[in-house]
């Protein structure tokens, strides 16, 4: 007895299941109200109630610091803004979308097919990273407009530790979306994590102002270390080495565990 195997799809094939895959996965993103406000306008709506209501938006960042005092209070606070999108895609929309893939079925079906669930997982973090670039582009344009924000310092800097802090959140959120059996698991544990990384972002209260030691915990977190590596970057102050390391070391180490524990049903 002879058994058969469905043949390999090409490489060409495979491009383009990706790319139609992606397509569904932005339509359905796009037909999610809640989704598309949290992901694309409410970092930059946030940003502009702020910096229009707030009192402290045109005061300095911080008068005991000799860089940050040179600054206004919504330039300081605009790189938080940019943690906050980061942290709405990878923890929050992201693994509850595969979540829920998870407890339909859908990824367990798709793992029968030539297609296969890993495709779906890339299309998913591509929809989720060009949200994110837009609702960054969009808060940072807004800011610069609108609210008179100060240009970045070194700004290419600034890119590269957003590229890294987006590795290094989407590396957390990936373990909530391996291990999370439902969608309302995924909810709990993503919006735990999402809301103690914020306070660590210092969305709440700015990190200046804050204890020594939670500015010492926030350095060794994910969102922490991206808050105050891109205010470093935003403000010309020196190169934040030890929170570009902690990125790294998170992206590094959550990535292949996430991977590894990653479950298809």
């Amino acid at each position: 007895m002879t058994t058969t195997t469905a043949p390999r799809p090409t490489v060409p094939a495979q491009r383009r299941a990706l790319a139609r895959m992606t397509l569904v996965e932005g339509r359905l993103l796009l037909r999610d109200p809640s989704v598309m406000f949290f992901s694309l306008l409410f970092p930059a709506l946030l940003l502009t109630v702020l910096g229009l209501a707030m009192p402290w938006a045109d005061e300095p960042y911080d008068s005991e610091d000799p860089f940050l005092s040179q600054i206004s209070g919504i330039t300081g606070y605009t790189s938080i803004v940019l943690s906050l999108a980061i942290a709405t895609v990878a923890l929050s929309t992201y693994p509850a979308t595969i979540a829920t893939y998870r407890q339909r079925g859908v990824l367990r079906r798709l793992s029968t097919t030539p297609v296969g669930p890993g495709r779906l997982l890339v299309a998913q973090v591509l929809v989720n990273l060009v949200a994110l670039l837009a609702a960054a582009a969009l808060a940072v344009t807004v800011g610069l407009v609108v609210l008179d924000v100060s240009a970045p310092s070194q700004p290419l800097l600034l890119l590269g530790v957003f590229v890294l802090a987006v590795l290094a959140v989407f590396a957390m959120g990936s373990l909530v979306a391996a291990l999370a059996p439902t969608a309302a698991a995924a909810n709990g544990w993503g919006m735990t994590l999402y809301f103690v990384s914020l306070f660590f972002a210092g969305v709440w209260l700015p990190l200046p102002i804050m204890p020594d030691v939670v500015q010492d915990i926030a350095t060794w977190l994910p969102l922490g270390a991206a808050s105050q590596a891109m205010t470093a970057a935003w403000v010309g102050q020196p190169f934040p080495t030890t929170q570009v390391l902690v990125l790294a070391a998170w992206t590094l180490l959550a990535t292949p565990v996430a991977a590894r524990l990653f479950r298809w049903s």
